[in-house]
């Protein structure tokens, strides 16, 4: 499929974007209907409609094509700098706007040119050895999340065999975040108040602000200390990669790292669950193939974790779908709504043995997200645990029950409620993956210091409802 490309239209027959009579994006339909939302949308206004984002305006891309089209960005259209953005420049951008916080937030995700090629560069680098599997710290990782796994599935089964559970609470969303101390050289069990300020300025509530500035304070603190006294974890590892990283920038990305881990992570978890259990979309064949990575595919098409990617700017007045983007007004691309368009659900493949990777969960062109395989390395195993240990899984709601969250950005559930049975008594604790003395001693050198056992999931569980 050939994305469309913006043509240049000095002359739009419609009202700027400010004028427009814009419908607001977070509704009911939106959090519980998505789908109904976007085809209401689609029939109106075509691949791009106006929407307003907690009071403010902006074009929300909901065409495949289009949205392919601004995230590859090949005529250099689009900008992720929040100084493009017109009514920023203006002063008109109200300052107690929930989202401020994301794009002020100046990472890599919102760099442009010279600037993004050099932090996406020491990414790479800095992520290379959790994603490279032939490399020491990336098996002791992947060891450490069944570890982290299983440890909560059996905390979940504490009260018998059988039960119900809330796979959000007690799972999906505390792994990753044990994952995140790991990462960061802090230890399994991290810190309380930085998750919980996380979740806040993804969910873009009126605590944002406040939320923001203390999770960059207490992530400035781990990474000072990483600039000291560097080690084998991921802040280390983009220090060696590009040294000239300032306090601040090294600060400013692991900030968006607890976020894309510990909430985008999380949430994939929680939909692939949710999407093998209501079985609709494929995910629950795939999974009886054995299939774990289509199983996440179909989980991330039918239900990306980010809904909807934080703003671009038009640099330049362009044409998209029926209309005309003024330079310097905001853009959202939503591969939540690109997914249901009929241009991608006409090519999807309904069997499961078919790859679907066509999604856009993770992005595309220059701002395509570099962690991918870590996030789905720590989703494959997070499901083949659970459902290697459950031998019965159900929802214990109907799927159109579900409490989904407000958030303009993530499509995630603040509960997944089920009933289960065990598959059979717990797991003995494993031993170390084979390997010659090199790489134990590597891999030895760069094990956090984790808490161990029950007592650090309860921790990281009660952590979870501190947050909701």
């Amino acid at each position: 499929m050939e994305p469309q490309t913006p043509q240049a239209d000095p002359a739009p027959a419609h009202p700027p974007l400010d004028a427009l009579a814009v419908q607001p994006l977070l509704n009911r339909d939106y959090e519980s209907r998505p789908a109904a939302f976007y085809e209401r949308l689609r029939a109106e206004y075509g691949p791009v409609a106006p929407v307003d984002v907690l009071g403010v305006p902006a074009w929300l891309v909901i065409g495949y094509a289009q949205t392919l089209d601004v995230m590859r960005d090949t005529r250099g259209i689009w900008s992720r700098r929040v100084e493009n953005w017109r009514r920023y420049r203006e002063g008109s951008v109200p300052a107690d706007w929930p989202m401020l916080p994301v794009v002020e937030s100046g990472n890599s995700a919102f760099r442009d040119g010279a600037d993004s090629t050099r932090l996406r560069s020491a990414w790479s680098e800095g992520l290379r050895p959790f994603q490279d599997r032939t490399r020491p710290e990336a098996k002791a990782l992947e060891q450490a999340v069944r570890r982290y796994a299983d440890e909560l599935i059996t905390v979940l089964a504490e009260s018998g065999p059988a039960g119900w559970a809330d796979l959000s609470a007690q799972y999906a969303r505390p792994l990753p975040l044990m994952v995140i101390g790991r990462l960061l050289g802090t230890g399994a069990d991290g810190d309380d108040e930085l998750i919980i300020d996380l979740w806040r300025v993804m969910d873009a509530g009126p605590e944002a602000r406040e939320a923001s500035d203390r999770l960059l304070a207490r992530v400035a603190d781990v990474c000072a200390a990483r600039m000291a006294a560097p080690g084998a974890d991921l802040p280390s590892y983009l220090l060696a990669a590009a040294p000239d990283l300032t306090a601040e920038e090294l600060a400013r990305e692991m900030s968006m790292m607890t976020g894309l881990v510990g909430d985008v992570t999380g949430t994939l978890i929680c939909n692939t669950i949710t999407e093998v259990l209501i079985g609709e979309t494929g995910a629950r064949a795939s999974l009886s193939a054995g299939m774990i990575p289509e199983v996440i595919n179909r989980a991330a098409a039918a239900n990306p974790p980010m809904a909807n990617l934080a703003f671009r700017w038009a640099k330049a007045d362009v044409r998209l779908g029926r209309f005309q983007i003024a330079a310097g007004d905001p853009v959202m691309v939503s591969p939540a709504a690109a997914h249901l368009d009929p241009a991608f659900t006409a090519s999807t493949a309904p069997d499961p043995i078919y790859s679907s990777r066509a999604h856009l969960a993770w992005s595309a062109g220059p701002h395509a997200c570099l962690g991918r395989d870590l996030a789905t390395a720590i989703t494959t195993i997070a499901v083949e645990r659970l459902f290697e240990r459950l031998s019965s899984l159900r929802l214990a709601l109907p799927a159109d029950q579900l409490p989904w969250r407000s958030s303009p950005l993530i499509r995630g559930l603040r509960s997944l409620p089920v009933t289960y049975e065990l598959a059979g008594d717990a797991p003995e604790p494993q031993p170390a993956a084979p390997a010659d003395a090199e790489e134990a001693a590597e891999a030895a050198e760069q094990e956090a210091p984790d808490e161990s056992g029950a007592n650090l999931v309860r921790r990281v569980l009660r952590m979870v409802r501190l947050s909701s």
